[in-house]
């Protein structure tokens, strides 16, 4: 069973029931909605289709204050041309209006980076700017202003839409582009106020970079998206960084997906450079849960063949995958039994890890110390059922014991009917007992399961 969890973005080429099948059998564990572009309708239709076929979370992934091109029409740019853009819908403008701020000779990166630019004169509300880089300028494609506080608003009225849709439709997560600060994760949570789903906060520009302990602080779950974050920051501190940010989530029990550009060649080709094979494997190494295709899967020619490549990946370097945990004072009571839990396993044949969870919580502080056995997390609820899809080693099930009165042995026997467990297996279990206090998971039960099986739950 793959350990490593592989998110998906969803696209003209991967939209279809057959597709999102097709991959979620060679190992897609999370459906991502980019909603850079399409509408409304689309993004509700993909979430209906990936519920129609699959059990797994769907990632609805808002703008923010991401600064975007807006273009009627696609353009050809050659180096040394002048390209005037506007603030105000013209034909060619950015999604924000952050004019005052910008001054001669500031850069302007578009695409991430592809296009270089420089703004060579302010006239009439309009940057002009000298084109650095031929390319192509398309609706919709990213724009990097490096070193500055632009100070433009965290949610567009695009963005205030797919959040009320998001909540509307129970998404598992909301991902929030081009998080700045702690501030940023608060004001999303403001406008999602009962909804049951987490918050991904996307680590992609300078300021991300520079408050990353308190957005970290702030946030469910963290993305290292490096394609922006190599514009905004010089390219060659990423490497270092994503390390950084990975490790410090993984000290927290907080999800992290490494994303951008994993398998970026096989948008076109059928088969990964090996430098990208690397990369995958390294962000494995480093402790990501999770690894993420984005125009692969969305826009490429070869969908299914990089997820069927990337789960190749993962199954052969994630046996070498260590923790990366240092040990210190305990966060809570369940970050105590997690450190013991993983002695227990090291020191003694254990076959699987049983945790008894609510929130979600225990499983993603006992998957953080990267055990060899499989962590098979026991909820109650769906929504923490799909939401623990996403943590590296965990195999969630969704399963009422709550009129039991004997947790462990139901859920045992359970778990046996499902041929999860088997009767050989020597089992941890792990559960809240006699508590309700979050975070509380506070006994430790090991069992031979056809012993345990002798008892019956009523």
């Amino acid at each position: 069973m793959k350990k490593t969890k592989i998110v998906c973005t969803i696209g003209p080429a991967t939209s279809s029931k057959q597709m999102i099948k097709k991959m979620h059998q060679a190992g897609m564990n999370g459906a991502r909605i980019n909603t850079a572009y399409g509408d409304l309708d689309s993004y509700k239709s993909v979430i209906e289709t990936v519920r129609e076929t699959t059990d797994i979370p769907v990632i609805v992934d808002i703008k923010g204050p991401e600064i975007r091109i807006k273009a009627s029409q696609t353009q050809n740019v050659a180096k040394g041309d002048i390209l005037e853009v506007g603030f105000n819908g013209e034909n060619l403008s950015f999604n924000h209006d952050f004019y005052d701020k910008m001054k001669v000779d500031d850069d302007v990166f578009i695409d991430n980076g592809k296009i270089r630019t420089k703004v060579v004169e302010k006239k009439n509300r309009k940057l002009h700017l000298l084109i650095k880089d031929s390319g192509v300028i398309e609706d919709g494609k990213g724009v990097n202003i490096p070193n500055k506080h632009l100070a433009v608003p965290t949610f567009s009225q695009k963005d205030l839409d797919v959040i009320q849709l998001s909540k509307q439709l129970g998404v598992e997560y909301i991902a929030l582009s081009f998080a700045r600060n702690a501030e940023d994760i608060q004001n999303l949570r403001a406008r999602i106020e009962s909804f049951e789903g987490g918050i991904i906060a996307k680590i992609e520009n300078f300021e991300g970079v520079e408050n990353f302990d308190e957005i970290l602080n702030a946030a469910d779950s963290i993305m290292v998206a490096r394609g922006d974050m190599g514009v905004e920051i010089e390219p060659e501190k990423v490497p270092l960084v994503q390390k950084s940010i990975i490790k410090k989530c993984n000290q927290q029990g907080k999800p992290v997906i490494t994303a951008t550009e994993m398998l970026e060649s096989m948008v076109h080709q059928p088969l990964p450079t090996r430098a990208e094979v690397s990369d995958v494997a390294n962000a494995i190494l480093d402790g990501s849960d999770a690894v993420m295709l984005s125009g692969e899967t969305a826009v490429g020619e070869y969908p299914v063949e990089s997820v069927e490549m990337m789960t190749r990946i993962a199954k052969q370097t994630e046996n070498s995958a260590v923790s990366h945990v240092e040990d210190g004072a305990s966060l809570n009571i369940s970050d105590t039994i997690s450190k013991a839990i993983q002695r227990i396993c090291q020191s003694m044949p254990i076959d699987k890890v049983v945790t008894i969870t609510r929130s979600g919580y225990t499983a993603k502080v006992i998957a953080r110390f990267r055990i060899t056995q499989p962590i098979i997390a026991v909820t109650v609820d769906k929504k923490v059922k799909k939401q623990l899809e996403l943590v590296f080693g965990v195999h969630p099930v969704q399963i009422n014991y709550h009129k039991a009165t004997d947790r462990i042995a139901f859920v045992a026997n359970t778990l046996h009917e499902m041929k999860l467990l088997d009767n050989e297996d020597v089992v941890l279990f792990t559960a809240g007992v006699r508590t309700k206090m979050p975070h509380a998971s506070n006994s430790i039960e090991i069992h031979s399961i056809k012993e345990l099986r002798k008892f019956t739950p009523t």
